[in-house]
C-alpha cells in the first residue's frame, strides 16, 4: 500500500526550491522574537558574512546588471537578516553580558577583542568609520547611480521601443526576438527602479546600526549596574566591547553588500566580467605603467621617503610594462609563419586557379567599420544582413546570393561600398558608436552634429553622439545606429536590383523548390514548352517592375497555358501580370476599396497608340516625350504629397512602353494595364495627364 505522505518524493520535487524563500523569511523574522543560544548566533553571523561575500563575487562576475536582476530582493533579505541578528544579539548581550566577553558567542568576542585589541575607544572609532564609509560614500553613490539610471532608462524606453518596431518592420529581427527585446527593455527599467528603492534599505540599516550601538551601551550600563550590581567601569567595559563586536560583525557584511550594489549599478557594457574589464582597460597600456613606475621611482629616491617600498613597486610596474609591450610582438612573430604564404616559384605558369570569380553581392568596409562585420566580435551588422536575406526571400520569392564582406584599406576609415557583380552600386559612411538622426520633414528643432544624407532614400540627416539620441527622438527625428544605416542601404539596393540577382542558378533552384510540391507542373513547362532562359527572363521582367514572384504556382500555370502559342518573353510577362493583377493591386492599394489612379488624356492616348502601332519597340517623338515626362513628374509629386500612391492606368498595349520610359525619371511610379485590374475593384481617376509637344 502506498503511504499517504511520501517525504522523499516531496524533497525530490522542484517545490522545495519554491518553499526555500518563505522558510528563510520566516526564520529571519523568528530570530527577532525567539532567544538564540550563542552557538546559533555564531553560526548565523558566519552565514551572514558568507552570503555577503558570495553576493559581492557574483556582482563582480556579472557581465551586465540584468544578469543579476534578483539583486534588489537579495539586498532586502540580507538587510533584514542583519537587523534580525542585531536584535537577537542585543537580547543575548543584555541578558548574559555580565558573565564575560564570550556571553554572545565566539564571533562577537573575536570582533570585539581581536580586531580592535579589546580597546573600546578604538572599537567605537572603527565602527563609526565603517558606518560613515558605508552610509556617506558607497551607499549614497550607488543610490545616486541607480536613481539616474532609472530616470534615463524610463526616458529612453519610447525610443528603444520605436527602434525595436523599426527593426521588426524592416525584417532585421523576427517577432520572437522583438518580444524578447521589449521584455528586456521593460525589465531594465524595473531593475533600476527597484535598485533606487532598495538602496534605501542599506542606508536605513546604517542608521539603525548606530542607534543599536547607542541603545546597547546605555542599556548595558543600566542592566549591569542596577540589575547585576557591577561596577560602572566593569559594566561599561563588558557591555561596550560586546556591543562593538556585535556592531562590527554586522557592519562588515553591510559594507560588502553595499560594495556589491555599487558594482552592479556602475557596470557599463557587457564585454566581460569586471576583472577582465579592469585588467583590459587599466593595465593594458604599457606607456601609462612606465610613467607611473618613473614617478614612483623618483619619489623613492627622495631622502626620508620609504625608499624600499617605492622602488619595489616601481620595479614591479616597469617589469609588467615590459611584459605587456613584448606580448604583441611575440604574437605577431608566432603568427607570421602561418600567415605568410610560401613563395611561389618564379617560373610557375598561370593557371585557372588565378581567375577569381566575381561575387554577386559584396560589401566592402573601411577599417573602422570592421568591428561591425567581425564575427569574432559579434558584429551587429552580420545579424542584420542575415535578417535581410530572410526577409527578402519571404517578400520577393527567391533566395538571393549571400553577401560577401571584406575590408578594403583603399576606402576611407568610415566608408563602405556595396558591389553588384563587381560593380559599385552604392556607397556611404557610417560612424560606429554614433547615431544617424534622419529628418523626415516634420522635426521641431535643430541638432548639432555632422551633416550628411541618408544613403538609402536621400533624406537630410545628421550623425549625432549617443547623448543626443533622446533629444533627437523628442524633436521628431528618426534615429538609427550605424549598423542599421548600412543594413537599410543594402536592403534598398537589393530590392532595387532584384531582377539582376535572379540568375540562371537562382532560377533553377527556385524551380527545384517548387518541384518538391508540384513536380508535374514544373516538368510540363521546363524544358518541354519553355527553356530555362525564357522563364528566367519572364521572372526578371516581373521583378524589374517591383512585382514579387512568391506565387510561382500561378506563374508556372500561366506560362504553361500560353507557351505553346507565345514564346516572346514580354508578351508572356504581360499574361502573367494579368493573372497576378489582384496581388499587384493589393500591394499598391491594400484592402478591397476603390483605387485612385492617374489616367492619360484621350488625345494623348490616341497619339501614343498610333506611335506604338501594336509593336513593343516603338518610340515616342522627342518633344512629346519631354512634355510627357514633365507632366507625369508634376502629377506624381502632387499625389504623393497628398498621400496617394503614384499609379498610372493605361491600355494594355501601352503599359510596357510607358513603364520602361517613365520609370527612369519617376522611380516611384507604377504603371498598370486595364486588364490587370480585378472587376471587383472600383476605379477613381485622381488626375489626368495631358502633354502637348
Amino acid at each position: 500500500m502506498k503511504p499517504a505522505f511520501d517525504l522523499k518524493a516531496l524533497l525530490a520535487s522542484s517545490n522545495v526550491r519554491q518553499l526555500g524563500g518563505p522558510i528563510l523569511i520566516i526564520l529571519i523574522l523568528s530570530m527577532m522574537v525567539l532567544p538564540l543560544p550563542p552557538f546559533v548566533l555564531d553560526l548565523m553571523f558566519t552565514f551572514n558574512i558568507a552570503v555577503s561575500v558570495m553576493v559581492m563575487l557574483v556582482a563582480m562576475y556579472t557581465r551586465k546588471p540584468l544578469d543579476f536582476s534578483v539583486f534588489p530582493t537579495v539586498l532586502l533579505v540580507t538587510t533584514l537578516l542583519r537587523l534580525s541578528l542585531n536584535v537577537a544579539s542585543t537580547r543575548v548581550v543584555l541578558l548574559e553580558g555580565h558573565t564575560g566577553p564570550d556571553a554572545a558567542g565566539k564571533v562577537i568576542e573575536a570582533f570585539g577583542h581581536f580586531l580592535v585589541g579589546g580597546n573600546t575607544a578604538v572599537g567605537i572609532v572603527v565602527f563609526i568609520i565603517l558606518t560613515v564609509i558605508n552610509f556617506v560614500v558607497i551607499t549614497k553613490g550607488a543610490g545616486r547611480i541607480a536613481e539616474v539610471g532609472a530616470r534615463f532608462t524610463l526616458d529612453a524606453m519610447p525610443g528603444k521601443q520605436m527602434a525595436i518596431d523599426a527593426d521588426l518592420n524592416a525584417g532585421l529581427i523576427d517577432e520572437k526576438e522583438a518580444k524578447r527585446r521589449r521584455a528586456e527593455t521593460a525589465q531594465e527599467a524595473d531593475f533600476y527602479g527597484a535598485m533606487d528603492g532598495a538602496s534605501k534599505f542599506v542606508r536605513g540599516d546604517a542608521v539603525a546600526g548606530i542607534l543599536i550601538l547607542l541603545i546597547n551601551v546605555v542599556g548595558g550600563l543600566f542592566v549591569g549596574v542596577l540589575q547585576h550590581n557591577m561596577e560602572p567601569a566593569q559594566a561599561a567595559n563588558n557591555y561596550t566591547l560586546l556591543t562593538i563586536g556585535d556592531g562590527l560583525v554586522a557592519q562588515l557584511p553591510a559594507l560588502i553588500i553595499s560594495v556589491a550594489a555599487g558594482l552592479v549599478v556602475s557596470r557599463v557594457g557587457d564585454e566581460g566580467d569586471m576583472s577582465t574589464q579592469v585588467a583590459g582597460q587599466v593595465f593594458s597600456n604599457p606607456q601609462v605603467m612606465v610613467l607611473t613606475a618613473a614617478i614612483l621611482g623618483i619619489l623613492g629616491l627622495i631622502p626620508g621617503m620609504p625608499n624600499f617600498v617605492f622602488l619595489l613597486l616601481a620595479g614591479g610596474l616597469a617589469y609588467m610594462a615590459w611584459r605587456i609591450a613584448k606580448r604583441p610582438a611575440q604574437v605577431a612573430a608566432d603568427d607570421a609563419p602561418a600567415a605568410a604564404p610560401p613563395p611561389a616559384p618564379e617560373n610557375q605558369e598561370a593557371s585557372w586557379s588565378d581567375v577569381a570569380p566575381v561575387d554577386v553581392l559584396g560589401l566592402e568596409v573601411g577599417y573602422r567599420l570592421i568591428p561591425m562585420v567581425d564575427k569574432g566580435q559579434e558584429g551587429e551588422l552580420l545579424k542584420r544582413i542575415r535578417g535581410l536575406r530572410k526577409k527578402f526571400a519571404r517578400d520577393i520569392g527567391f533566395l538571393a546570393a549571400p553577401v560577401h564582406i571584406r575590408d578594403n584599406l583603399e576606402l576611407k576609415p568610415n566608408a563602405y561600398r556595396i558591389m553588384l557583380k563587381g560593380v559599385e552600386v552604392g556607397n556611404g559612411s557610417a560612424y560606429p558608436g554614433q547615431f544617424m538622426a534622419i529628418n523626415p520633414g516634420r522635426v521641431t528643432g535643430p541638432l548639432s552634429g555632422r551633416e550628411t544624407t541618408d544613403p538609402a532614400f536621400g533624406l537630410p540627416a545628421q550623425w549625432v553622439d549617443a547623448g543626443q539620441r533622446e533629444q533627437a527622438h523628442a524633436f521628431g527625428y528618426t534615429v538609427v545606429d550605424a549598423s542599421t544605416v548600412v543594413a537599410t542601404h543594402l536592403n534598398h539596393l537589393i530590392l532595387t536590383h532584384a531582377a539582376e540577382l535572379l540568375g540562371r542558378t537562382e532560377t533553377q533552384a527556385l524551380l527545384d523548390h517548387v518541384a518538391k510540391e508540384s513536380p508535374k507542373l514544373v516538368e510540363d513547362l521546363v524544358p518541354k514548352l519553355l527553356p530555362l532562359a525564357a522563364v528566367q527572363r519572364v521572372l526578371q521582367n516581373l521583378l524589374d517592375e517591383g512585382v514579387n514572384i512568391r506565387d510561382m504556382r500561378t506563374i508556372i500555370e500561366v506560362l504553361a497555358e500560353h507557351a505553346p502559342r507565345i514564346q516572346d518573353a514580354l508578351e508572356l510577362s504581360s499574361r502573367v501580370r494579368q493573372a497576378l493583377g489582384r496581388a499587384i493591386l493589393q500591394g499598391l492599394f491594400p484592402g478591397n476599396g476603390e483605387i485612385q489612379v492617374m489616367a492619360l488624356d484621350p488625345g494623348l492616348e490616341r497619339v501614343l497608340m498610333q506611335a506604338v502601332g501594336g509593336g513593343q519597340d516603338a518610340a515616342i517623338e522627342p518633344g512629346l516625350a519631354d512634355a510627357l515626362l514633365r507632366e507625369t513628374a508634376n502629377v506624381c509629386q502632387r499625389l504623393e504629397d497628398a498621400g496617394v500612391p503614384a499609379v498610372l492606368l493605361v491600355p494594355a498595349p501601352l503599359r510596357w512602353l510607358l513603364s520602361r520610359f517613365l520609370r527612369r525619371s519617376v522611380p516611384t511610379l507604377k504603371v498598370i494595364a486595364n486588364s490587370e485590374v480585378p472587376e471587383t475593384r472600383l476605379i477613381r481617376v485622381a488626375a489626368i495627364i495631358s502633354a502637348h509637344a
